[in-house]
């Protein structure tokens, strides 16, 4: 009992403001085992739902909060309180919160915008609208472009049999693909764009390998859905009756997703000295403009936008907790594992660091691809890329110029590859949640994993030989 009342104090302590004043920790010195709570909450994420939907169902957040505590409260009494809030504060300001801000704004905004009429979910609508979302992706993010096409598109396919594989596609090139040219289009990008890359350095760079990838998905998802689509049929009565012609209802949304893409294209070329210290955290003052403007714009969209919008696109909060719930636990139980890999040769994930480099000492653009798109696969992918940014020399200007294959190697990795799973991109388990709300019986977590190493992993192959040998 009292060693149990000394981790519970312990924990107590490490959430005290008064004590989180330490700097960062030497992830060399950490072991493997650390990586257990975030691995824990990923095998949790994959098998519960399939072994336990009820219960899943019911407590994913208290399962997400376990694992956290599993994490933080050893982690408080073996390094000290101090160094254990601190670390919590961190991710919290510096890296969830904003997170969490712009996903929400993104969501109710999209959430907002209801595409009036019927359509017809036939193979080819289905792959015009699945461009037309990627297109989209990489000017209003992957999240914005989900958010709003996710709905219309399901709702084309509600008189289809099979429509799990168009929303797995949906996945595979709106929510990751689409929005790999610009920062505005995925994370990683965007903290490039902070660290100095051009703006569109990337469109420039990747633009090829884009259009091979988004093409090739494309001509594979027409070629299934056509398959599905003729061994099906339709069936006879189409839950959505059909009305008149096509319209937008709550249209001046799309003036405030436009107000987001301003907030945080300010925020990242804007630079200000001034700087608030939040428990050993910095929190820049263009960060908290972009995010006091995010909470005001979906303030405003909630306000302005007529409840029947909401209702006729079957709005609820219930993706956006979901996401909110699961990310919370996988930011904090990743703070281990980040430490460690960025710890470089020196830390536990050392083989994964040498591994990206010849023996010359040159960096291997094929290797920081696979790399990168491994661990983005089922880490955050935006600290995923800057650890590789830094291996790879952190120069902005060297890795533009002289190393430019290697940048685009860890770009094109940190995008793609965040589709290979559910979790490798924030889109992707919104996209699931709002699928399964509207009645779509997705694949369970390794099920998807099937699809993307089916279709996706031999397109990557074929993209590393052509691009990045």
């Amino acid at each position: 009992m009292k060693k149990l009342r000394w981790i519970a104090l312990a924990a107590l302590l490490s959430f005290l403001p008064g004590w989180a004043m330490a700097a960062g920790f030497d992830g060399s010195q950490l072991s493997p085992l650390w990586g257990i709570p975030f691995a824990g909450l990923l095998l949790s994420i994959a098998v519960m739902p399939l072994l336990l939907p009820s219960f899943w169902h019911h407590h994913f957040g208290k399962v997400s909060a376990a694992w956290t505590l599993a994490f933080f409260l050893p982690f408080a009494v073996l390094f000290g309180p101090a160094l254990a809030g601190t670390s919590l504060v961190h991710a919290l300001v510096a890296e969830y919160i904003p997170f969490i801000i712009l996903l929400t704004a993104l969501f109710t905004v999209a959430g907002g915008i209801f595409i009036r009429g019927n359509l017809h979910g036939s193979p080819g609508l289905n792959a015009a609208l699945l461009l037309i979302g990627a297109v989209l992706a990489s000017f209003m993010g992957t999240t914005g472009a989900s958010m709003l096409m996710i709905r219309p598109l399901i709702r084309a396919n509600d008189n289809r049999k099979h429509a799990a594989h168009i929303v797995v596609f949906f996945i595979f090139i709106v929510s990751n693909a689409g929005g790999s040219l610009t920062p505005l289009g995925d994370p990683p990008l965007f903290l490039g764009f902070l660290k100095g890359v051009d703006f569109f350095w990337t469109v420039k760079h990747i633009f090829p390998e884009t259009l091979f990838l988004i093409g090739s998905l494309l001509v594979v998802f027409y070629l299934l859905d056509s398959w599905y689509y003729r061994r099906e049929g339709v069936q006879p009565m189409d839950p959505t009756p059909d009305t008149g012609r096509l319209g937008f209802d709550g249209a001046f949304n799309f003036a405030l997703l436009a107000g987001i893409a301003g907030l945080v294209l300010l925020s990242g070329f804007w630079k200000s000295a001034v700087v608030f210290e939040v428990y050993g955290t910095e929190v820049g003052l263009p960060g908290l403009v972009r995010d006091a403007g995010l909470i005001a714009i979906t303030l405003l969209s909630l306000k302005m936008t007529a409840g029947k919008v909401h209702q006729d696109n079957q709005f609820s909060w219930g993706p956006m907790a979901e996401v909110a719930k699961l990310f919370a636990g996988i930011f904090l139980t990743i703070i281990p594992v980040i430490a460690m890999l960025k710890a470089g040769t020196a830390g536990p994930f050392g083989a994964v660091v040498s591994a990206v480099t010849r023996p010359d000492g040159q960096p291997d653009p094929a290797m920081y691809f696979w790399a990168a798109g491994a661990l983005s696969s089922f880490l955050d992918n935006a600290p995923t890329y800057l650890v590789f940014f830094n291996t790879a020399g952190g120069d902005p200007a060297i890795l533009m110029t002289t190393l430019a294959p290697t940048l685009a190697a860890i770009s094109a990795g940190a995008v793609f590859m965040g589709a290979n799973t559910y979790i490798g991109n924030a889109p992707n388990l919104m996209v699931k949640a709002i699928a399964e709300d509207r009645g779509v019986r997705m694949p369970s977590f390794f099920g998807y994993m099937a699809w993307s190493g089916a279709v996706l992993i031999p397109l990557f192959i074929v993209m590393t030989f052509i691009w990045f040998r």
